[in-house]
């Protein structure tokens, strides 16, 4: 298995993200940056998806995302 993508830490903070995702409403948005906050926090991806529901592959596909765009890119 290869090494995990890095997330770009210059969008938002892993407290930022769960700021955030308390006040969102779209609750899929929310369970992506909830995810992404727990991998920015040092948990693995795999327990950082298991957390929230997800699988590892659309934590991924949300890392490339916020990544590439940012905060839209978890909408």
């Amino acid at each position: 298995m290869g090494r995990a993508l890095e997330i770009r830490r210059d969008v938002a903070s892993a407290g930022d993200l769960r700021r955030l995702a308390r006040r969102e409403r779209n609750r899929r948005t929310a369970t992506r940056m909830l995810a992404v906050a727990h991998a920015l926090d040092g948990l693995s991806r795999a327990e950082a998806a298991r957390l929230v529901g997800l699988e590892r592959q659309a934590l991924r596909d949300a890392v490339v995302r916020f990544n590439a765009e940012g905060l839209e890119g978890l909408r």
